[in-house]
């Protein structure tokens, strides 16, 4: 993949986006992701998927030592839930290598409908901390962080959404310390799924890093500005972006 010099400029604004709107709510692969497809040879569309994890996990891990600096990430569930999702992002994204994602296509369309909606009916979920049991917060971050890991290794884009909203509804976690925890688990399915793409030669190593620099510095802004304006405003760019990605996938289904 060696895209012209305009083209590398505007991947890499796309990359600064990506990395805020990931750093706030999770999703930024909305963005990032079909971008790449563009410039991606047609026969090999596991060139694009690597080389945004790339570009992601630079800026993921850019968003988590900003939230790590105030202690928002729950660590007792994030690093359970990263381990576990660790495998299913690899699992993940060595079928990626060889199996079209489209066929998920309906059935992920289907899940973020009734996840936006879930949310958009429940105003007060996610604005102050609920307590449940240890055992609950362990089985969703082990089963939990291997289906999502699955998903972000095969697709990847919404995953932040998913892990955010997940945390939320099943630990009890704010929309801040959800975020927070979720680019924890995200750097683990981002390593995971680079390592099988890289091993497989789907990465443009060059490109992703140049990326990846600019998805870092949109991360730590988005970061910030999260940790500044608080859950309510986590709330509402997440269910902006999960509106957004079933648009996009709709049109996707539809012109398919």
């Amino acid at each position: 993949m060696t895209p012209e010099w305009y083209v590398i400029v505007l991947l890499c604004c796309v990359a600064a986006a990506a990395g805020w709107v990931d750093a706030v709510s999770g999703g930024g692969g909305l963005l990032q992701l079909p971008a790449l497809l563009l410039v991606a040879p047609t026969e090999r569309p596991a060139l694009a998927l690597g080389t945004n994890k790339l570009s992601s996990i630079m800026g993921t891990t850019a968003a988590a030592v900003t939230y790590g600096r105030l202690a928002l990430p729950r660590l007792w569930t994030a690093v359970p839930m990263a381990l576990s999702a660790f495998g299913g992002a690899a699992v993940g994204a060595r079928l990626a290598v060889n199996l079209p994602p489209e066929v998920f296509g309906p059935l992920i369309l289907a899940a973020l409908v009734l996840v936006w909606i879930f949310v958009a009916l429940r105003p007060q979920l996610g604005l102050v901390a609920r307590e449940v049991s240890a055992a609950r917060r362990w089985t969703t971050a082990i089963v939990g962080g291997v289906v999502i890991g699955l998903y972000d290794g095969l697709l990847g884009p919404g995953t932040g959404a998913f892990l955010v909203i997940l945390l939320v509804a099943a630990t009890g976690f704010t929309f801040l310390q959800a975020s927070a925890t979720a680019k924890i688990v995200n750097i683990g399915t981002n390593l995971a799924a680079l390592l099988i793409f890289g091993w497989a030669g789907a990465v443009a190593w060059g490109l992703g890093i140049m990326m990846g620099a600019c998805n870092v510095l949109g991360a730590v802004v988005g970061a910030r500005t999260a940790i500044a304006r608080g859950s309510g405003f986590v709330r509402g760019v997440l269910l902006i972006v999960v509106a957004a990605l079933i648009v996009a996938l709709a049109w996707q289904t539809l012109g398919d």
